[in-house]
């Protein structure tokens, strides 16, 4: 549909993304229109959280969408977050907060711990070590959108997501010109995620649950 919503801050977010060398693998301007299959299901979220943000995706293409959303962009590459900072400023975005942090460190810090209304990710990592960084910053009532495709195996993050604090995961098709399978991963916040939650910088990656 391309970026068919007709807002030159989507189409200026896209020039600044292709202008960035190696910042991401695509067009840009399918990649802002891809992040944009999230928007129904936000609901009335007001705190978002970009786990893994990158070149922004899908967190910036969303508050542009949402200007009401308070945004965080969770990048520990310091260049990524460094561009994040100067795209924020370049188009004006305000309650934009970029965290240059490992999301197992922002995880375990009680100012984000369980603090958001909806975490989302794009091409994060497998959907166990996924849950595993994304789900403990989600407050219970929240919700978890993971942006996948149809090949992703859901169900092998089933034992992640119950030892986390969420309901098993509903997976939604939602097709882009970036990514003609794609889907959104649904998973539901039912109770706090113990302590233990996420593990040390490293850990869920190289252990998943």
């Amino acid at each position: 549909m391309g970026i068919s919503v007709n807002d030159s801050k989507l189409l200026q977010l896209a020039r600044l993304i292709a202008g960035w060398p190696g910042l991401v693998a695509g067009n840009a301007e399918s990649l802002v229109e891809d992040s944009l299959v999230l928007l129904p299901h936000l609901g009335e979220a007001q705190t978002l959280v970009d786990v893994g943000s990158g070149g922004g995706l899908p967190g910036l293409p969303l508050k542009i969408a949402r200007p009401d959303l308070a945004v965080t962009l969770v990048e520990a590459d310091q260049a990524k977050a460094a561009f994040l900072v100067g795209a924020c400023a370049e188009l004006g975005l305000r309650d934009v907060d970029v965290l240059a942090r490992r999301a197992e460190d922002v995880g375990r810090d009680t100012q984000y711990r369980e603090k958001f209304d909806v975490a989302v990710a794009r091409a994060l990592a497998p959907m166990p070590v996924l849950v595993e960084l994304c789900l403990p910053l989600v407050r219970v009532g929240g919700r978890l959108l993971a942006q996948k495709t149809s090949a992703e195996d859901v169900a092998a993050a089933q034992n992640a997501i119950d030892m986390l604090g969420g309901s098993p995961a509903s997976v939604v098709a939602a097709p882009s010109s970036a990514r003609g399978s794609g889907t959104v991963v649904i998973v539901h916040k039912v109770r706090p995620t113990p302590a233990g939650y996420p593990r040390r910088t490293g850990v869920p990656a190289r252990r998943p649950l």
